[in-house]
């Protein structure tokens, strides 16, 4: 892919740039938890974005998407607004640079990604973390890397019209080779932890399907959460966030809150506790009790957070008749993937059963991801 790049580099600008490189990520579990305060466990994965930079100075942006085969040019300031969906993560990136007091001058650029689009990996947070990360290295604007995650996700926030959370660029930041990282999601502290999973492989299956219910869906269970927050804070004023909350304590509510609010707060609470269960097993190197909290995972996100769908819990079950040691929906929920922890003498068997046995069921095949826990933003030449 560099070289690709490199070529459509001279070719449109000649010479040579500055080349650099984000990741995509997974979250191996800890779902839902972010806005209810609780923690995740992402890590960076071995495909994502490289873009080679080149700066020019004035205050001209000119860049192609390889992935796109199209060209964009905009200035810098907020007038200059991009149109084309894929420039305004640069641009925005860009702008949330200057408001932060950091410098951004003209420059041209060439990328392109292997991140799978829609397969909820996270390309663009990606593609902010490539050109944060460029950006703050190329003008020696000094900014954390903490502050480059903010810039991303601001980014989505004010330029993309998604109010996501900080985990996605975070994982794409500070992704480290061979480990996953917990992540406080209320107080942005955070740990490495091991990820070496000697005779497992990890393995995405794509739905490729994407339910419309999710926008709407997520807001009620926001929503469901808070409430079963406020109720449990009139008796524990100390509870900011659900995931403060003690499992004992939502039991006093019960009959306070709507049953709803209840099944989804009941799962909060436990993969909060399932996130630590998980820290601990990698810790004794221990990827059987991984894999059982990550079926105990789906299992709470069908049942009781409801964010699962058919075609997603066919393949748990597939899984779990493959004698798969870990398998859950990942992300939102309503389509995307599973992530799926299986010892790699049962891996062929496995996608041989779940193709052939899921294209009987709704007509196609899942696609097949494999991932490696790999770095995050870096400089390549």
């Amino acid at each position: 892919m560099q070289d690709k790049i490199h070529g459509k580099f001279q070719a449109l600008f000649g010479g040579n740039g500055s080349v650099f490189a984000s990741a995509g990520r997974i979250n191996l579990i800890g779902e839902h938890t972010d806005y209810n305060g609780g923690y995740v466990f992402p890590g960076a994965i071995d495909c994502g974005i490289i873009a080679e930079i080149r700066l020019t100075g004035g205050n001209k942006v000119r860049a192609f998407s390889l992935d796109y085969n199209e060209y964009a040019e905009f200035g810098l300031t907020e007038a200059d607004v991009p149109a084309p969906a894929w420039a305004k993560y640069i641009f925005g990136v860009c702008r949330e640079t200057l408001k932060r007091g950091g410098r951004v001058e003209g420059f041209e650029t060439v990328f392109a990604g292997d991140v799978p689009a829609g397969a909820g990996l996270s390309s663009s947070a990606a593609l902010e973390s490539t050109f944060a990360f460029a950006l703050n290295e190329l003008f020696r604007n000094g900014f954390d890397r903490f502050e480059l995650a903010r810039i991303g996700q601001a980014t989505e926030h004010h330029y993309c019209g998604v109010k996501c959370g900080i985990m996605d660029q975070f994982a794409s930041l500070f992704g480290q080779a061979g480990r996953l990282i917990r992540l406080d999601c209320q107080t942005l502290e955070y740990k490495y932890f091991p990820f070496h999973p000697d005779g497992y492989k990890l393995v995405l299956l794509d739905t490729c399907i994407k339910h419309e219910l999710a926008s709407s869906a997520y807001n009620r269970r926001r929503a469901s959460c808070e409430n079963a927050a406020a109720a449990i804070r009139q008796r524990h004023p100390e509870v900011a966030f659900l995931s403060d909350a003690k499992r004992l304590w939502l039991d006093e509510v019960r009959g306070e809150i709507l049953q709803e609010d209840f099944l989804r707060a009941e799962y909060v609470i436990g993969e909060v506790q399932r996130v630590l269960d998980v820290c601990d097993a990698l810790e004794r190197d221990d990827y059987e009790t991984v894999g059982e909290m990550m079926y105990q995972t789906h299992f709470g996100l069908s049942r009781l957070y409801e964010v699962s769908c058919e075609e997603l819990d066919f393949l748990v079950r597939t899984a779990r008749h493959c004698e798969v040691t870990g398998a859950r929906v990942m992300g939102g929920g309503f389509g995307g993937c599973t992530l799926n922890l299986v010892r790699e003498e049962r891996l062929e068997g496995f996608l041989a059963a779940a193709q052939e046995q899921f294209s009987r069921r709704f007509g196609h095949a899942p696609k097949v991801y494999p991932v490696v826990i790999s770095d995050g933003a870096r400089q390549l030449a």
